[in-house]
């Protein structure tokens, strides 16, 4: 049955609703809100959340008035950004919406790099995976914004970010504007012309990048993560993100890159007057600071302190931005996946489980072991991989024989290695059932299933150990990352705020995938059943308001 529209987050103010029920009447129905705001932070895990949720006075602290859901779950094992993305306003998994990986491999390509990134145009000869013609026709289902537009054709789907996979997976198929950051400003579409607002915002971004800009303050709660670790060659855990003239490297990893997606949000919310049309659109915007700071300096530097400090300061100013042009509006909050500190800073904290991953998980290294052990020549690479866990996949060059001996022997030498947790083959993912039930509960193999796709995924599906880093030497801006089946990189805040609705937290482990569904409640949206993998959630609490 389609789910109906939550009482409590319909609720803009008691002003919406004409006159009080009386006792034996069914409660009035308000208007669904005019704009939904879908905001991703990139990397912003449930144990960032409950560490710093209690400093908050911005936009943060705001969401926490609504329905806050402190530790949801993207319930699959590939925890990267472009397959997070693409749970948020699906309501779909990776195993079902196709969306894998950040990468993976197609060994029938007929470039030479059979490498494939998440959000590009593989059929555009221009497009490469480092220099990608963007494109959504990965993902095979639709987003909230193509749903409402099918519903509403005047409906209006917007997606801003810092990256371009973030806006194609928020976004999807039919994107009435969409920006990401490439180079040193604001992209969009192969063919189309910036929009005034990204024009306008690009040259505020320049002038600043030329100029440079001082370091951030630091709040005084961020004092005791202000201390120096060692990660290879690089010092971190001081700094405040001063940015020399002309370095736009120090401008997109700080702060202020998420400063600019808001401004560039905003610009559009003016110039396209969104939730004041014929029908209600949907703003998303996702926040990329976080994660590129997040990679290069790990989570629990003064660094990441300051971020989410201005994150949340940022966040603020735009819903007061919003608030101001009294735009009945609702917002959602998440995260594509959660994230772990260096292994240096956790060794420092007593906790030697966390080392680097043995080079010899690298599929270059696993492809030549291989061919030794099987004598098998003339076949280089053997194993393609976009690292040292995720797919792997098997050269098509392999005889029907010479593949079957690999794959057993592939599995055998990766379940035989102490830091890996899990090895499955893909007949035994495809044979296992989409898992049910609360996440908490799924197994490995559960975790693998929901990011498997027998067209897609590699022929073995590796999953490291716990504190397993798959960095096996930090580097500059790289020392830390994300992408295992573990409770850091599933699990996310999730967050429901409207004015007016009245606010509950629970700490039921739901799902990314609920949130569309929640949302198509919300707005009366009529979607067929079975679309969602996800349900729809009661975010009231009282017994008269439920998802039906």
């Amino acid at each position: 049955m389609r789910p109906r529209a939550l009482t409590a987050f319909l609720t803009a103010a008691s002003a919406m609703i004409a006159a009080p029920a009386l006792a034996d009447e069914a409660p009035a129905q308000p208007k669904p809100p005019r704009l939904i705001v879908a905001i991703s932070v990139d990397q912003f895990s449930a144990d960032l959340f409950a560490q710093y949720r209690r400093h908050f006075t911005g936009g943060l602290k705001r969401l926490q008035e609504g329905a806050v859901f402190p530790s949801a779950f993207q319930g699959h094992a590939a925890t990267e950004t472009c397959p997070g993305h693409s749970t948020l306003l699906t309501g779909v998994r990776p195993g079902r919406n196709g969306i894998i990986a950040n990468n993976w491999f197609d060994l029938s390509l007929t470039r030479k790099d059979k490498r494939v990134y998440c959000s590009e145009d593989v059929t555009d000869p221009e497009s490469s995976p480092g220099n990608p013609v963007v494109s959504p026709r990965f993902l095979k289902v639709p987003t909230l914004g193509e749903w409402m537009k099918r519903q509403w054709p005047a409906s209006r789907n917007v997606a801003v970010s810092g990256k371009d996979r973030a806006v194609m997976m928020m976004g999807g198929h039919k994107i009435d504007q969409g920006y990401w950051w490439k180079g040193s400003g604001f992209a969009t579409f192969k063919g189309r012309a910036l929009d005034p607002a990204a024009v306008a915002e690009n040259a505020v971004v320049a002038k600043m990048i030329a100029k440079g800009s001082k370091a951030f303050a630091a709040p005084a709660w961020c004092a005791p993560r202000d201390r120096a670790v060692t990660a290879g060659t690089e010092v971190i855990g001081r700094g405040r993100f001063p940015a020399p003239a002309k370095d736009v490297n120090a401008f997109f990893r700080s702060p202020r890159l998420d400063a600019a997606t808001f401004s560039l949000a905003g610009r559009l919310f003016d110039e396209m007057k969104l939730g004041r049309g014929e029908a209600p659109d949907v703003l998303s915007v996702s926040l990329s600071a976080t994660d590129y700071i997040g990679h290069a300096v790990g989570s629990e530097g003064l660094e990441m302190c300051v971020q989410l400090a201005e994150l949340d300061r940022g966040m603020g100013a735009f819903f007061a931005k919003l608030d101001k042009a009294k735009v009945d509006y609702a917002v959602v909050l998440s995260a594509d996946h959660g994230g772990v500190d260096t292994v240096e800073r956790l060794d420092q904290q007593a906790l030697p489980r966390a080392v680097r991953v043995d080079p010899a998980l690298s599929p270059s290294a696993l492809g030549k072991a291989l061919s030794a052990e099987l004598g098998i020549t003339g076949v280089e690479p053997l194993v393609y991989g976009d690292g040292s866990f995720g797919d792997m996949y098997l050269s098509r060059s392999l005889t029907p024989a010479q593949k079957g001996k690999a794959l057993d022997a592939l599995v055998a030498k990766l379940r035989a290695h102490p830091q890996v947790a899990a090895a499955y083959a893909a007949g035994e993912l495809a044979a296992t059932p989409m898992p049910t039930g609360s996440p908490q509960d799924w197994n490995l193999r559960d975790r693998a299933r929901a990011s498997f796709d027998p067209e897609r995924s590699g022929d073995v599906v590796v999953l490291l150990d716990r504190a397993v880093s798959p960095i096996s030497v930090p580097a500059k801006g790289y020392t830390s990352t994300h992408g295992s089946p573990w409770d850091y990189d599933r699990r996310v805040p999730l967050m429901f705020w409207r004015k007016g609705m009245a606010g509950f937290e629970q700490p039921a482990p739901v799902e990314t995938v609920d949130i569309a569904p929640t949302l198509a409640a919300v707005l009366d949206l009529k979607v067929p059943d079975g679309s969602f993998d996800g349900r729809c959630l009661d975010i009231d609490g009282s017994e008269r308001n439920t998802c039906q």
